[in-house]
């Protein structure tokens, strides 16, 4: 067993502190962003088509994620204290505003978010959408690997007890006893899809445009997320009931949509066809 208790802090700069959780989220968009830069050149796409594309993302997935988290697993609160989704603070007993920064992000906000928005920079840079779509799923899986190894830095989305000598003891939260660190099992996860991304793009780079890329990232990402959920906690207390009703909670709900558009992405079904390149 591994007794897991880092600070949250990675560096100070004067004043400033820098958090574990913040920086991995730089350092994945920062490679994805370094790994599109270079499909974008693989494919001789104009450099000025590129340059707005990461505003697009890094505005969407932030803005997707915080109001997927606030409408997916909290929309009795939020939408009573909507001003709480986009600005971090919260209003105390005594009517009084506070700074507590942002508490929550849903993976499948983000991910809707940035289909939304690259759907937005395909109208302005008359790019074809599978194009676009496929090159932002190859880089994606490394971006989301940073995100869950920031989870593990800050103790949170911990796995259940694991009922043996096995696993991390998050002396954070104020355990005692080792639970499944489900954070590092998803980074490695994502990574590894990563890996055989561009194994499948270096052998079959001919399928960038048709959507397949697309949909190997979202059937790959949501399987394993449905799966390592079941040595997860739940986000929200009332998953409970939805665990003890049908099963599975809510992001394994929110991740079955997912799973079978990917899966029609990757089999070409007809819209990829028809919004896809033609191919040869």
């Amino acid at each position: 067993m591994i007794e897991w208790n880092p600070s949250v802090v990675a560096f100070q700069l004067g004043p400033l502190e820098v958090r574990w959780y913040g920086l991995c989220w730089c350092i994945g968009l920062a490679l994805a962003y370094i790994v599109v830069y270079k499909l974008y050149r693989r494919q001789a796409i104009p450099a000025d088509k590129f340059d707005p594309l990461f505003l697009y993302c890094f505005v969407s997935i932030l803005a997707g994620a915080r109001l997927g988290h606030c409408l997916f697993y909290e929309p009795g609160y939020y939408l009573s204290h909507p001003i709480e989704m986009i600005l971090p603070i919260r209003k105390d007993s005594l009517g009084s505003w506070h700074y507590i920064g942002f508490a929550g992000l849903a993976s499948h906000g983000g991910t809707i978010g940035l289909i939304l928005a690259l759907w937005l920079y395909v109208k302005r840079s008359k790019l074809n959408l599978m194009r676009v779509l496929d090159n932002i799923a190859i880089a994606t899986p490394v971006t989301a690997c940073a995100i869950r190894l920031g989870n593990l830095m800050n103790s949170e989305i911990v796995g259940k007890y694991t009922g043996s000598d096995f696993g991390f003891i998050f002396a954070h939260n104020g355990d005692t006893l080792p639970r499944h660190p489900a954070q590092l099992y998803e980074a490695l996860a994502y990574l590894t899809f990563f890996v055989i991304g561009l194994w499948l793009y270096r052998r079959r780079p001919q399928k960038v445009g048709t959507g397949f890329f697309f949909g190997y990232c979202l059937t790959s990402i949501f399987t394993f997320r449905l799966l390592v959920e079941f040595c997860k906690e739940v986000q929200e207390p009332w998953e409970l009931a939805m665990q003890q009703a049908i099963g599975l909670d809510q992001g394994q709900m929110l991740s079955l949509p997912f799973i079978a558009i990917g899966a029609y992405c990757m089999a070409g079904g007809k819209w990829c066809r028809k919004l896809g390149e033609p191919q040869q």
